[in-house]
C-alpha cells in the first residue's frame, strides 16, 4: 500500500463511554420521575449508594487502554515518518518534548478536578459545567460534541482513502488487489457503509465495543512489536517510492542501522509534500505531530465505571502518556538511523513496506481508524445525553411552547398558577429532550442517532483538511478549558477544593492553556479566532437563556475572594468629601406597595451602596427556626425582577425601631456602609399591590410574564398580604412616635434621613418616558417650617441639593430641568438672595434654574398666630412647660426642631402647601424639601409629624432630606 492521502490522519480524543451491562441498574432507577435538583445537578452524591452501578474496571482496562488506544493511532503508523524526514530527529525530539509538556499539563489539571470528587457520564463536560458553571460548561459541552461527530467522520473518510489506496482501481500500477471503484461518489458510498458499521455497534450497546476494546489494544500492541523487530530483522533493501513532478517512481533504500543514516536525518530539512504540493515548515508538521499526543481524555470519561476514580484516574493516565512518549522517542531514533530522509519524505506508509509482514501495518491502520471513529460516534452521543440530561439547551423556547411556567422559573421562589406552588415544567429543555430516551439497557439510542446523522451529514463535505484542523482546535479549546476550570477552582481558595492529587500547581494550569492556546493559532489562526468566538457566543447564548443550576458558581468564589481582598483595602480614615457618593438604605415594610420607591431610589444611589432593609417582629426564643432563611429568597427575587443593584438584609427584632437600629448598625462591610436612611412617609394610606395588578405588573417587569395576557400565569411574589387586604384588617405594626423616634436615632448617629411620599404612585416608566414633554425636578432647598429663616447655606441645604443634582446626574434623569425656589419678602431685594444662590449653585457646578417666590401672606398667617401665642403665654406664665419652652435658646431654636412649633397654625402649614402646588406648572416628577430635624422633646413626635403631612399633602412624589455631614466642595 502506498499511501497518498493528505495530512489527514489526525489523533483526536476519544469519549469511550460506559459499558452496558453496568449501565442497566443506573438505568433502572433513573427511570423514576427525577426531581428539579436532581435533572440540574446530576450529582451522583444524591442518589443512594443501593442506586449506583456496581462499578468493575480496573486502572488497566478503564483508564491505561483507552487512553493507549485514544493515543495510538494512523499517526503511529504513517506519521512518524514523514516527521523525522521533514524536522530532523533534533527537532522531532523537541517537537515531542514541547507537545507532551503541553500535553502534561492538562493531564496534571485533569487529575486534580477528577480527584476532587465524584465524576458523572459527561467526561470533560462535565468536569468542567460542574466547576466553572453551567454557561462555559454548556458551551465547552457543545463544542466537544461537535469536535466528536466531526473526529468520526474525520477518521471514517480517512479509514476509507486508506482502503481505497490499497484495493481501490489504479492507472498507474494494474493489479488483481486493485477491484474497488474510486471516484466521490463511490467514497461516500463506502463511507457510508463504514458509519453504518459503527451505528449498529453503538445501537446494540456500548459492551461491544468494551468488549472489543481489549482486542484492538492487543492487535495495535502486536503491530508495534512487529515494527520494533522488522528493524532487527528485516535486511536492507530498496523501496519504490513516487516521484514529485511525474508518475514515474523513484527508489529509496532502508539501510539498517548505519550511523551514516543516523548523521543524514539530525537536522531539519523541509521539503514539498509529494500528497499536497506544499512546502512543510516547522508549524505545519508540529501540528501534524501534536495530533499523535491527544487522546488523554479517555480515562476520565470512564470515571463512572471504575472501582476506584480519584486512584485510577492519575495513576492510569499518567502511565498512558509515559509510555505513548518513550515509544514514540524509541520508534524516531529508530527511523532515523535505519531510513533515508528520501524515504521518509515520499513514502508514508514506508513501515509496511519493511515489516516482516506487510499486512500487519495495513490492520494496525484499519483498526486504529475503525476503533477511534467508533469511539468518537459514541462519546459523541455520550456528551449529547449529558447535555439534554442537564437541560441547558431548550428551557427558553419551553418558557413559550408549554402551558405551564418555565423551569427557570419555577426554581425561583414565585407561586405558580392557581395553587400557588412552585412546579418545574415538563417541557423545559423541549429542545434536546428526545435525547434523554435510553433503552431497557440504559443505552441512549437517540442521542445515537442524533449523531450518526451528523457524522453523515460532515460525511458530505469531504474537506479532510479543514475538519481535521477544525477538530483539533475544538479539542484544544476542551483542554485549555480543563486548565483554566483547574486554575480558577486553585485561584479561587475554596476549602471544599482538597483534591488527592496534589502534584500541580497554578503555575501548571496557566502554563496548559498558554501551551492549548499557541497550539491552536499554530495550527491555524483563522480557525481558532472563530473556535473562540463560537464559544463565547454559546456562552451567551446559555447565559441568558438558561436557568439557574444547582451545580455552583465558580465566578461566584472568585468574585468573593476579590472582593475581601478590596474590601480590606477600602480605609474609611481615608475618606473625602471629593468622593463622597451616597449610601443608601431602604426600609422597606412590604414590597408589594413600594415598587416605585425602590426603583427609584435605585437611580439616586449614584454607584453607591444600596440596601433594602426589612424588619420582622418576634423573638427568636420562642420560634422554631429562622423564619428569614425562607424570605430571603423571594426578596432576592425581587432585586432581580426589577433589575436593581441592590444588597438585601432583614432583621428579626422586637419592634420596628430597634430593627432598624441594627440594621443601621451592622448593614455594610469596611468603608461600604450606608450613610443614608430612607423611609416611606407615615399617613393613612391605602397601600396598592403592585405586584399583582396585571398593568402594573406590565409596565415594572416588562420582560416577563407579568406582560402575559393568561392573568393566571402571573407571578406573584410570596410576601404577606397589605394591611389592608390581610384576612382579619390587620394594622400597622409601628406607631407614629416610633416612626419620629427612628428619624431622631438615624440623626444621632449622623445619617442622613430622606423621608419618600406618595412614591406608591409613582410611575418611572411613565414619567421618563414623555419624551416631547419636559421634565423637571423641583428643588426647594429652605427650611419651610422656619418662616423667620431664609438661610439655604447650611448643611441640610446643601445635601438636598447635592441629592438633585445627583438624580440629574443619572442618565435617565438627564434631560429632567432643575427649578430651585426661594422664598423671599416682597419688601426685599429679590436681586441680592437670588444673585447669592446663582453664584453659589455655579460655585457647586450645578445647572438649575432659579425662581424667586413672594409668600408674605403665607407669613403674615404665622405672625398672627404668633401674636395671638404671645397673649396666651401673658396669661399662662405660671405654666413651666411653656416657661421652658420660651427659655431654648438661638441654637436650638436654629438647628433643631423649631422652638415655636406649637405656634405653627395649621392654616399656615396649608398656605406653603398651597404655594408649592401654585409652583407646579409644568406638573414636576418629583420635588425635594427640606426636613427638619426631630423635637428633641419626644411629647412633640406628633406634632412634628402632622405638620410634615399638612406641609406635603397632595404633593405628588416628594422627599424630605436632611443631611447631617457635609458632602459638598469648591475645591479641586
Amino acid at each position: 500500500m502506498t499511501e497518498r492521502t493528505p495530512l489527514l490522519h489526525y489523533r483526536l480524543s476519544a469519549s469511550v463511554t460506559e459499558p452496558e451491562e453496568e449501565k442497566q441498574q443506573q438505568q433502572q432507577q433513573r427511570r423514576r420521575p427525577a426531581t428539579l435538583d436532581e435533572r440540574s445537578a446530576g450529582a451522583p452524591g444524591r442518589r443512594s449508594a443501593e442506586s449506583r452501578p456496581q462499578h468493575k474496571l480496573s486502572t488497566f482496562f478503564g483508564v491505561v487502554v483507552p487512553t493507549l488506544l485514544s493515543m495510538f493511532s494512523v499517526v503511529v503508523f504513517l506519521r512518524i515518518g514523514f516527521v523525522v524526514g521533514q524536522s530532523g530527529l533534533y527537532q522531532t525530539f523537541g517537537m515531542l518534548l514541547v507537545a507532551y509538556f503541553i500535553i502534561c499539563m492538562t493531564v496534571l489539571s485533569v487529575c486534580a478536578i477528577s480527584t476532587n470528587g465524584a465524576l458523572d457520564a459527561g467526561g470533560a463536560y462535565y468536569m468542567i459545567s460542574r466547576a466553572l458553571g453551567p454557561e462555559f460548561g454548556g458551551s465547552i459541552g457543545i463544542m466537544f460534541f461537535f469536535a466528536n461527530v466531526c473526529g468520526s467522520a474525520l477518521y471514517v473518510l480517512g479509514l476509507v482513502e486508506a482502503i481505497i489506496s490499497t484495493f481501490g482501481v489504479s492507472q498507474d500500477v494494474p493489479s488483481g488487489q486493485h477491484v474497488l471503484p474510486t471516484g466521490y461518489w463511490w467514497s461516500l458510498l463506502y463511507a457510508t457503509a463504514i458509519l453504518l458499521v459503527c451505528l449498529l455497534v453503538c445501537l446494540v450497546g456500548a459492551h461491544i465495543y468494551a468488549r472489543a476494546t481489549f482486542l484492538i489494544f492487543i492487535i495495535v500492541i502486536v503491530v508495534l512489536c512487529t515494527i520494533f523487530i522488522s528493524f532487527f530483522a528485516v535486511a536492507p533493501r530498496s523501496i519504490a517510492v513516487p516521484s514529485l513532478n511525474s508518475s514515474v517512481l523513484s527508489s529509496a533504500n532502508f539501510t539498517g542501522f548505519k550511523l551514516e543514516t543516523l548523521l543524514g536525518n539530525l537536522y531539519a530539512d523541509y521539503s514539498v509534500d509529494y500528497t499536497t504540493g506544499i512546502t512543510m515548515t516547522f508549524a505545519t508538521v508540529f501540528a501534524v505531530m501534536f495530533n499523535g499526543c491527544t487522546g488523554i481524555m479517555a480515562g476520565s470519561n470512564m470515571s463512572g465505571d471504575l472501582k476506584n476514580p480519584s486512584y485510577s484516574i492519575p495513576r492510569g493516565t499518567i502511565t498512558a502518556v509515559i509510555f505513548t512518549f518513550v515509544t514514540y522517542i524509541v520508534l524516531s531514533l529508530l527511523v532515523a538511523c535505519s531510513c533515508e530522509r528520501l524515504l521518509l519524505q515520499r513514502d508514508y506508509s514506508f513501515l509496511r513496506d519493511i515489516n516482516a509482514w506487510r499486512p500487519f501495518v495495513t490492520i494496525g491502520v484499519y483498526s486504529s481508524t475503525l476503533s477511534a471513529a467508533m469511539s468518537n460516534l459514541i462519546g459523541a452521543s455520550r456528551i449529547l445525553y449529558a447535555l439534554a440530561r442537564d437541560d441547558l439547551i431548550g428551557r427558553f423556547r419551553a418558557r413559550w411552547l408549554c402551558d405551564g411556567p418555565p423551569m427557570g422559573l419555577a426554581e425561583l421562589p414565585y407561586s405558580v398558577g392557581r395553587n400557588d406552588s412552585a412546579r418545574a415544567s415538563p417541557c423545559a429543555g423541549r429542545v434536546l429532550s428526545p435525547a434523554k430516551k435510553t433503552s431497557r439497557g440504559g443505552n441512549p439510542w437517540v442521542a445515537v442517532l442524533i449523531s450518526w446523522f451528523l457524522v453523515q451529514l460532515v460525511l458530505f463535505s469531504g474537506k479532510l483538511n479543514t475538519i481535521a484542523s477544525i477538530v483539533t482546535i475544538f479539542f484544544l479549546l476542551v483542554y485549555a478549558a480543563v486548565d483554566l476550570a483547574c486554575l480558577a477552582l486553585e485561584w479561587a481558595s475554596a476549602p471544599n477544593f482538597r483534591p488527592t492529587f496534589r502534584y500541580f500547581t497554578w503555575h501548571t494550569c496557566m502554563l496548559g492553556i498558554v501551551g492549548c492556546a499557541v497550539m491552536m493559532f499554530l495550527i491555524n489562526a483563522i480557525y481558532a479566532s472563530a473556535s473562540i468566538a463560537f464559544m463565547l457566543l454559546l456562552l451567551l447564548v446559555i447565559h441568558y437563556l438558561s436557568p439557574t443550576s444547582s451545580w455552583g458558581y465558580i465566578t461566584q468564589a472568585l468574585i468573593f475572594h476579590q472582593v475581601r481582598k478590596y474590601l480590606l483595602m477600602l480605609d474609611v480614615r481615608k475618606d473625602h468629601v471629593k468622593f463622597w457618593r451616597p449610601q443608601v438604605l431602604l426600609m422597606v415594610a412590604n414590597p408589594r406597595s413600594s415598587v416605585g420607591l425602590i426603583t427609584f431610589i435605585n437611580d439616586i444611589k449614584k454607584s453607591g451602596l444600596y440596601v433594602l432593609g426589612h424588619v420582622t417582629l418576634g423573638d427568636l426564643d420562642s420560634l422554631p427556626s429562622d423564619p428569614l432563611q425562607s424570605r430571603y429568597e423571594s426578596w432576592l427575587s425581587l432585586v432581580d425582577r426589577l433589575n436593581i443593584k441592590a444588597f438585601v438584609n432583614l432583621t428579626l427584632a422586637d419592634s420596628v425601631r430597634h430593627g432598624v437600629q441594627h440594621l443601621l448598625f451592622i448593614s455594610g462591610l469596611g468603608g461600604m456602609r450606608p450613610n443614608t436612611l430612607v423611609l416611606g412617609f407615615y399617613d393613612d394610606c391605602d397601600p396598592k399591590d403592585l405586584l399583582q395588578d396585571p398593568p402594573a405588573q406590565s409596565a415594572i417587569f416588562p420582560d416577563s410574564l407579568a406582560a402575559s395576557q393568561d392573568v393566571e400565569e402571573q407571578l406573584p411574589l410570596q410576601f404577606p398580604a397589605l394591611r389592608s387586604m390581610a384576612i382579619n384588617g390587620g394594622g400597622k405594626v409601628l406607631g407614629p412616635g416610633e416612626y419620629v423616634a427612628i428619624i431622631a436615632d438615624a440623626v444621632k448617629m449622623l445619617k442622613n434621613v430622606v423621608l419618600a411620599r406618595y412614591f406608591c404612585h409613582f410611575d418611572r416608566t411613565e414619567a421618563l418616558s414623555q419624551r416631547g414633554e419636559p421634565l423637571y425636578v423641583d428643588v426647594w432647598p429652605l427650611n419651610l417650617l422656619r418662616p423667620d429663616s431664609s438661610s439655604y447655606v447650611d448643611t441640610c441645604s446643601l445635601f438636598l441639593l447635592q441629592m438633585a443634582c445627583v438624580l440629574n446626574m443619572v442618565r435617565a434623569w438627564r434631560r429632567a430641568r432643575l427649578r430651585l425656589f426661594l422664598c423671599v419678602e416682597e419688601g426685599r431685594s429679590l436681586r441680592g438672595p437670588e444673585g447669592k444662590l446663582g453664584h453659589l449653585l455655579r460655585d457647586l457646578r450645578i445647572t438649575a434654574d432659579v425662581h424667586t417666590v413672594p409668600w408674605d401672606q403665607v407669613v403674615a398667617l404665622h405672625w398672627q398666630r404668633q401674636d395671638a401665642a404671645a397673649a396666651a403665654r401673658a396669661r399662662q406664665r405660671d405654666d413651666q412647660d411653656v416657661a421652658e419652652v420660651s427659655d431654648e435658646g438661638e441654637d436650638d431654636y436654629v438647628n433643631s426642631f423649631p422652638s415655636n412649633t406649637a405656634r405653627l397654625s395649621d392654616d399656615y402649614l396649608q398656605a406653603v402647601n398651597r404655594l408649592i402646588l401654585h409652583q407646579s406648572c409644568p406638573l414636576p416628577a418629583v420635588r425635594f424639601l427640606y426636613l427638619p430635624r426631630p423635637p428633641a422633646d419626644t411629647h412633640r413626635y406628633l406634632t412634628y409629624l402632622h405638620q410634615l403631612d399638612l406641609l406635603t399633602r397632595d404633593l405628588g412624589p416628594t422627599l424630605l432630606i436632611h443631611g447631617v455631614t457635609p458632602v459638598i466642595t469648591t475645591d479641586l
